[in-house]
């Protein structure tokens, strides 16, 4: 199903179990190499941070792999790092320019979705905007970098025996915020797209609205399961009243094959919930922290 690109009016539930599994991160150790080769070399070059380099690296690796953070979508991502280099005393000193960014703030809160083709909608909306533009110019530049660099990167070891599991008693969807054309790229690339239903990536809305529009189909609550690596993702689950297992981000390979060995059998068996899948969001969250090291 590469490519497809998901109608939710259409999406009909075919089994008893539902399984939604994030991209970046989860399924593909890309998450390093998108953020510090593609993301954060771009956001000092177009957000005019040179004089404060090393701090918006350390400030933007903080926000999308090492905290509560990881995995948020790529526009308030960045937003995030301007707030937290503010509240940085030794990047302050050098009296950086971090833009203000009044109109993307407002975008932020007021758009239901937040991609490339809304931004680009806003912008044939309020032409001439310079913020705007530079925020597409960078939004652009890390697609293309990503095109570049993100290549041959295999899922982990255990995510295709643990998909075909899935495949077997559950329909089973990608939930991502990546852009659908890096997503259908990658699972088409490893031939895993052929264990998905739908690859929903940002253009179809946020995490909770790709599940409430698959996994509120008909499915029993207790048969539906949101995989991922970032508190986005058991959020997502959670406005949709689904479980949750965690790939703990470091440990990813045990993480994998404690689902494929452990995990699934206790979903299908209805002996997921409770403390055992307590235990594992216990873990979850005590490797994320809430605030910086410095």
């Amino acid at each position: 199903m590469s490519g497809l690109h998901p109608d939710f009016s259409n999406y009909k539930k075919e089994k008893e179990f539902f399984i939604g599994i994030d991209s970046d991160g989860c399924v593909f150790d890309s998450m390093e190499l998108k953020h510090k080769e593609c993301f954060i070399p771009n956001i000092i070059k177009y957000f005019h941070l040179q004089s404060i380099s090393k701090y918006a690296r350390s400030a933007a690796e903080f926000v999308n792999l090492y905290s509560k953070w990881r995995g948020c979508n790529r526009w308030p991502g960045v937003v995030k790092v301007f707030d937290l280099l503010k509240e940085w005393p030794e990047a302050m000193e050098r009296k950086p320019n971090i833009p203000p960014i009044p109109r993307m703030r407002r975008w932020l809160e007021e758009a239901p979705v937040h991609s490339n083709a809304t931004l680009k909608k806003l912008m044939e909306e309020e032409p001439g905007n310079d913020e705007l533009e530079n925020w597409m110019a960078w939004s652009l530049a890390v697609n293309a970098s990503i095109a570049d660099m993100v290549h041959d990167l295999p899922p982990f070891p255990s995510v295709q025996p643990s998909l075909e599991k899935m495949q077997a008693k559950a329909d089973c969807v990608v939930v991502s915020s990546t852009p659908s054309e890096a997503l259908s790229r990658e699972w088409g690339e490893h031939g895993i797209d052929a264990y998905v239903k739908l690859i929903c990536g940002q253009e179809h809305g946020k995490k909770k609205d790709h599940l409430a529009n698959t996994a509120g189909k008909g499915y029993d609550k207790a048969n539906v399961l949101m995989i991922g690596d970032a508190p986005g993702d058991r959020q997502a689950a959670e406005a949709n009243g689904m479980l949750f297992y965690p790939i703990l981000p470091g440990h990813e390979e045990k993480a994998w094959k404690r689902l494929h060995d452990e995990a699934l059998d206790r979903f299908f068996s209805g002996t997921y919930a409770g403390a055992y899948a307590d235990e594992l969001i216990d873990e979850f969250e005590a490797s994320l922290p809430d605030h910086p090291s410095w």
